[in-house]
């Protein structure tokens, strides 16, 4: 051997364990001469290189057959495949079931969102709509006990049925009074009356009288004026022409005295008359009473103005009510339903157009049509519309009531309130 140094190959530095120099059997060791920077720095860089390819056997995890068929020849200069680098398409090899499926439902969901744009765009909705109508409120309008309520709570009844019965014991007396009262008038007015008839009489006895008084005066006057001239003449006495002058003057007092009594049957006329008209105003006074009299019975029996059910019922037997008491609500069954749409809806609501309504509490859905559309928004008819005039304004999309009837009237028992959603065909 020589007495130089060898370098050991990297290779067998490797396989020594850590780069430890064994001297051969037929080696003697001598002193190492100096190693330069170069070779020290490639002899490390070797080490790393072989460190990272072939880690210890200790360190080295332990590989199933099957990495080991996967893992590619180092030979070829291939890396191989890490599982975050691995795209959609190599999941989606993976699982081709779960793939299928994945895309099978996003494709339903596709067209069905289609399907649905296209279906929706026909049709406009709300879901802010009620049932509506015009509950009647049963009031009395007379004081008294009641006697009679032969209705219960919602109960439905025809137009006509007896809804509560008021003791009308009173009010009979009253209208006994009033016709007793018509009885007095009217026979006041007919005393009066031939009072009147038998003035005209005696109107006409004295004009009778003074017309027969005029006849005697005139023709006293004429046999006057005759035996004046014969005692001028000197044919006649003077006693005859005294006699008729006398009876000139008694006629002329007689037809005065006709006259006057003419006159005072007249105005005794005008004030029977005057009497009979007093009369006649009583009996219309009494008739008015008697016309009150039987309204106020009539009142005592509250009966139904439509077809409707009972709700809010309050009245009881032997219960003392007031006059304008509240003792029930009729609700009619002639029902619509009032829909607020948004205002940039209305553009494409008409009336007439046909109208589906859902029903919340039955789950049914009811034919109809728009009915009309309200001219003005909720806000504008409410206790404290908006001032949009004052302070900061917001601009927020009004709702505008429709009304919408239904076609036939529901099978259901439907009320004010009740919650809808009508679906209205624009297109």
């Amino acid at each position: 051997m020589s007495d130089q140094i060898r370098d050991k190959n990297p290779s067998e530095e490797a396989s020594t364990g850590g780069g430890e120099i064994r001297p051969s059997e037929e080696t003697e060791f001598v002193m190492p001469k100096a190693r330069t920077p170069i070779e020290t720095g490639d002899l490390r860089r070797v080490r790393r290189d072989v460190a990272d390819r072939d880690p210890p056997s200790a360190l080295k995890p332990k590989a199933d057959d099957n990495e080991l068929e996967k893992t590619p020849d180092a030979g070829e200069g291939s890396k191989a495949a890490d599982p975050k680098d691995q795209g959609l398409f190599a999941k989606l090899r993976t699982h081709p079931i779960s793939a299928t499926v994945g895309l099978v439902v996003l494709a339903a969901g596709v067209i069905g969102g289609i399907l649905w744009y296209l279906n929706s765009r026909h049709y406009a909705n709300t879901d802010d709509a009620f049932i509506d109508g015009r509950p009647i409120s049963i009031n009395l309008q007379v004081t008294g006990n009641i006697v009679l309520v032969p209705v219960t709570d919602n109960q439905i009844v025809k137009i006509g049925d007896l809804l509560v019965q008021i003791d009308d014991r009173d009010y009979r007396a009253a209208v006994d009074l009033a016709r007793a009262q018509i009885d007095q008038a009217q026979a006041t007015i007919d005393n009066f009356s031939a009072q009147v008839y038998a003035q005209e009489s005696q109107i006409a006895q004295t004009e009778t009288q003074v017309v027969q008084a005029q006849a005697t005066l005139e023709f006293s006057k004429q046999q006057n004026t005759r035996y004046q001239d014969l005692v001028e003449k000197g044919a006649g006495t003077a006693q005859r022409a005294e006699q008729a002058t006398s009876e000139f003057q008694a006629n002329t007092a007689a037809l005065a005295t006709a006259q006057d009594a003419k006159m005072v049957a007249e105005r005794q006329i005008n004030v029977l008359k005057a009497q009979h008209k007093n009369a006649g105003a009583q009996l219309a006074q009494a008739q008015a009473q008697k016309a009150m009299a039987d309204a106020n019975l009539t009142r005592t029996q509250l009966h139904a103005t439509a077809d409707g059910r009972v709700t809010r019922l309050t009245a009881a037997v032997g219960q003392l009510a007031t006059q304008a008491q509240g003792v029930m609500v009729l609700v009619p069954l002639d029902i619509w339903v009032t829909a607020n749409f948004k205002e940039t809806q209305l553009a494409d609501i008409k009336v007439g157009q046909a109208v589906v309504i859902a029903v919340d509490a039955f789950g049914r859905s009811f034919p109809g049509h728009v009915d009309s559309v309200q001219s003005g928004s909720g806000t504008a008819f409410s206790l404290l519309p908006a001032q949009n005039a004052t302070g900061n304004y917001v601009k927020i999309v009004q709702r505008i009531p429709v009304k919408i009837t239904f076609d036939q009237r529901p099978d259901v028992q439907l009320g004010p309130g009740m919650s809808v959603v009508p679906k209205v065909t624009i297109r």
